[in-house]
């Protein structure tokens, strides 16, 4: 079998470089980027420095609140999405996010514009009280367990485990967070739609 740990950290080592170069280009102050994403000034200065790394839907709101799309945060080559395009992630190419619940191998992020954005994710988060809070973000999500056994909890709902095959399609705005319930991370194919 092939081996699914994640590849090196590459992209997101630069990162935070990335961001503060982009908010600089366009003049804005951290407390105009944080007006913006609706984060915490600290929270943005801290990522830049590189001694956070944000939650997925913290790293949602940045780059919508950047104008961008998740994949020019790692790629400033990144091309739109147009009639046609076609791009091939080969397995473990694709930037690593990593946080300190998920491990998210971003897929396709070359092409922006996407209304999905696909990912490969590593659930490391062992229980629900490593979660701050639930992430929610807005759009629908959809994951698929490759390996491992996961805990979905949804806020409001009874927790859904899942194992090698099964899957879970929701509405991403409720709160969430994913646990891993076995041994060993569980290893989720992970595709979200964001509207607009």
């Amino acid at each position: 079998m092939a081996d699914l740990s994640p590849a090196p950290q590459r992209s997101e080592a630069n990162l935070g470089q990335r961001v503060r170069q982009i908010r600089k280009a366009r003049g804005w102050t951290l407390q105009d980027l944080a007006d913006r994403t609706n984060l915490a000034v600290s929270t943005i200065s801290k990522m830049e420095r590189g001694e956070i790394s944000l939650t997925y839907d913290r790293f949602m709101r940045l780059a919508q609140g950047l104008g961008m799309d998740v994949g020019e945060l790692f790629d400033a080559d990144a091309q739109s999405f147009t009639q046609g395009s076609v791009v091939v992630t080969r397995a473990g190419d694709g930037p690593l996010h990593q946080s300190s619940t998920y491990d998210y191998e971003m897929l396709a992020a070359e092409l922006t514009g996407k209304h999905m954005v696909p990912m490969v994710g590593h659930i490391k988060a062992r229980s629900i009280a490593q979660f701050d809070q639930s992430i929610s973000h807005p759009g629908e999500e959809f994951i698929y367990v490759i390996s491992g056994v996961l805990t979905v909890n949804i806020d409001g709902r009874p927790p859904v485990t899942l194992e090698k095959g099964d899957n879970i399609y929701f509405d991403s705005a409720m709160g969430h967070a994913y646990v891993t319930a076995g041994d060993e991370d569980a290893i989720v194919l992970g595709v979200c739609w964001k509207p607009g």
